[in-house]
């Protein structure tokens, strides 16, 4: 198993905003809710510490034009947090960039007023990007908004797949591969543009599953859309779009768990809902693109945009992993997977 799917994080006491959100009857409780940012919460990542994993980190953005980019300890404290980053929307992480010699873990994150992607070396955050890698160049519609970060297995090339607050109906997606520049510093070089929109409002989340090599992307009050994620893929369908109905309006935060090497669980945000909806990782028999509804589980974060999971045991708490939601009152909410389960097998037949 990888340590892409990584964490969602052990306990402290709840922040008194926090603390006055609605929770719907039945709604999964987290065990922890962050320290507030200062304007917005938007997206968390999630780092693995390979030497002690109760020393994880969850990286988060503050999305505002003073905004910053966050580590946040397994108890939700705050541990640092970038200089300013100009509405920094969506981030996540790989593992072993080759940069100088050495391979390092990086966050990337999209700078949407700058018009490009910000690298940080962990845990450190350390910019490491010589000021941005710009994206969308030549477009009159640029704006990043959602990024997800492919591993190809074959060779360990990390590419990047981005998304924009609006774009063509085609091409959408513009995936780039991301290298040492020969000075210490990451680039990125354009490899593929992909990517169906429906037009109707925008395309924020994308999430990359690295073990079968697909990536998934929110067509906001559409549904979650399916791609090829190695850039070699030519083909110019997409190879799903499911997920269709039962969401209020907007699809958002998408998080895969594994249950093995090839199944588990695909998690959407059904943001205005406030509850995350399950589909098969594997799909169905006979079919492995058709994701039909398997559960959907109330959660007592508000209007969730962007979330995380991991199978990877975190203490006594998180014995099969965590998730990691976006929530209003500038916090992330913890949940242990155990109480998540829990809630899908209910739903099950």
């Amino acid at each position: 198993m990888t340590r892409k799917y990584i964490i969602w994080l052990a306990g402290a006491a709840l922040c008194s905003a926090c603390q006055t959100q609605p929770k719907a009857p039945g709604a999964l409780q987290p065990v922890v809710i962050t320290e507030q940012v200062v304007h917005d919460t938007d997206d968390p990542a999630i780092w693995i510490n390979p030497a002690d994993t109760l020393q994880s980190l969850i990286i988060g953005t503050d999305k505002d034009s003073d905004g910053a980019l966050y580590a946040f300890d397994l108890n939700g404290k705050i541990v640092r947090k970038t200089a300013r980053l100009q509405r920094p929307n969506n981030v996540d992480i790989a593992y072993g960039l080759l940069l100088g010699g050495q391979r390092v873990d990086v966050a990337v994150v999209t700078e949407r007023e700058t018009n490009k992607l910000r690298v940080f070396r962990l845990p450190g955050l350390e910019a490491i990007d010589n000021g941005g890698i710009p994206v969308f160049e030549g477009e009159a519609e640029r704006a990043p908004m959602g990024v997800a970060l492919y591993t190809r297995p074959a060779d360990t090339a990390i590419f990047a797949i981005v998304g924009r607050k609006s774009g063509p109906v085609n091409n959408y997606l513009w995936q780039y591969r991301l290298q040492d520049d020969g000075q210490g510093h990451v680039t990125g070089a354009l490899v593929r543009k992909f990517g169906q929109y429906s037009g109707k409002k925008e395309i924020e989340a994308i999430a990359v599953d690295n073990a079968l090599g697909y990536v998934y992307c929110s067509d906001e009050t559409v549904g979650i859309r399916k791609y090829n994620a190695n850039p070699d893929d030519t083909a110019a369908a997409g190879l799903a779009l499911f997920g269709t109905t039962g969401f209020a309006s907007d699809h958002e935060g998408i998080s895969i768990y594994p249950l093995t090497d090839s199944t588990g669980y695909i998690l959407v945000s059904n943001q205005q809902a406030n509850t995350f909806m399950v589909f098969p990782r594997e799909g169905a028999a006979g079919n492995p693109h058709q994701h039909t509804l398997l559960a959907e589980v109330p959660v007592s974060t508000v209007e969730s945009d962007g979330s995380e999971v991991t199978p990877v045991a975190l203490g006594p708490r998180f014995p099969k992993g965590m998730l990691v939601a976006m929530s209003n009152g500038k916090v992330f909410h913890y949940y242990s997977w155990s109480d998540m389960e829990a809630k899908i097998r209910q739903q099950l037949p």
